[in-house]
């Protein structure tokens, strides 16, 4: 097998894994009172970051192993290489620690947790954009 037939495969599984993590985002969200936001916002997260970690792999950028969206949209370029706004995906970050465990974070309402699935969406959109056919 070749490099490149092996690295559109790696891409694949990240895409894969990235659309399992939005497509549990926006099914809880449909919960509505009965919706665990701190789950939705996690997996809104968890969508975003992957979504950019397969760029970075697409294009033999190396990275750390990171939660933080803002590192690794600075290794792209930043946002705005993406057509995106800083201001819209960095409130994501916060859902890689908050939405997972116990502790003094402030409540997440609806109004968030649908507002950080629609971030995690702006971000697939831009990032699937950008990758080549045969890895979606």
């Amino acid at each position: 097998m070749n490099e490149q037939h092996e690295l559109s495969i790696e891409l694949k599984h990240w895409v894969e894994k990235a659309e399992h993590d939005l497509r549990n985002a926006e099914y809880v969200l449909t919960l509505k009172d009965d919706c665990p936001t701190d789950t939705v916002c996690f997996h809104a997260q968890q969508c975003a970051e992957k979504y950019l970690k397969v760029l970075l792999i697409s294009r033999l950028t190396d990275f750390p192993k990171t939660h933080d969206l803002v590192l690794l949209l600075n290794l792209l370029g930043g946002a705005e290489s993406l057509g995106l706004y800083l201001r819209d995906i960095q409130p994501l970050n916060r859902y890689s620690v908050e939405a997972r465990y116990p502790g003094d974070w402030n409540p997440i309402d609806m109004d968030e947790a649908t507002r950080a699935v629609t971030q995690a969406q702006a971000i697939r959109n831009a990032v699937r954009n950008l990758l080549p056919a045969n890895v979606l």
